[in-house]
């Protein structure tokens, strides 16, 4: 499993951003897939993840309404469009996959249990 994250820049606030997620050695619904951020002196928090299907995706509360999570089979990615950026978005942001990973999105389950990870997109909202 390979996961390769990119997209990330400096942006104001209220702008957009769209991350990209390329992925190898599994399929959508094999593995669930998510984007995760870690702001500076922060522990790492689940953004939004989804299987199959983004009709299935869930986001973190402070991601609702402004973040949407899509995937393209054919083409093995995973995006995050983020929009309405404030400066807390900031942080690096992770793509991860793991068969369980909607436990770690909703909380359950540690981000530390996540196997799969990509290298990290470097978000910075700023004025």
């Amino acid at each position: 499993v390979q996961l390769q994250a990119s997209g990330g820049g400096l942006v104001q606030p209220g702008g957009s951003l769209r991350l990209s997620c390329s992925y190898s050695g599994f399929e959508l619904g094999e593995y669930a897939i998510g984007w995760f951020r870690q702001a500076p002196g922060k522990e790492r928090e689940a953004v939004s993840c989804m299987g199959m299907s983004a009709s299935s995706a869930v986001y973190a509360d402070s991601a609702k309404g402004r973040f949407t999570i899509s995937s393209d089979p054919a083409k093995s990615t995973v995006s995050l469009q983020m929009r309405s950026l404030k400066e807390e978005d900031t942080g690096v942001y992770y793509c991860a996959a793991d068969s369980g990973l909607y436990y770690v999105c909703i909380g359950r389950e540690s981000p530390s249990t996540v196997p799969y990870w990509g290298q990290g997109t470097e978000v910075t909202v700023s004025s």
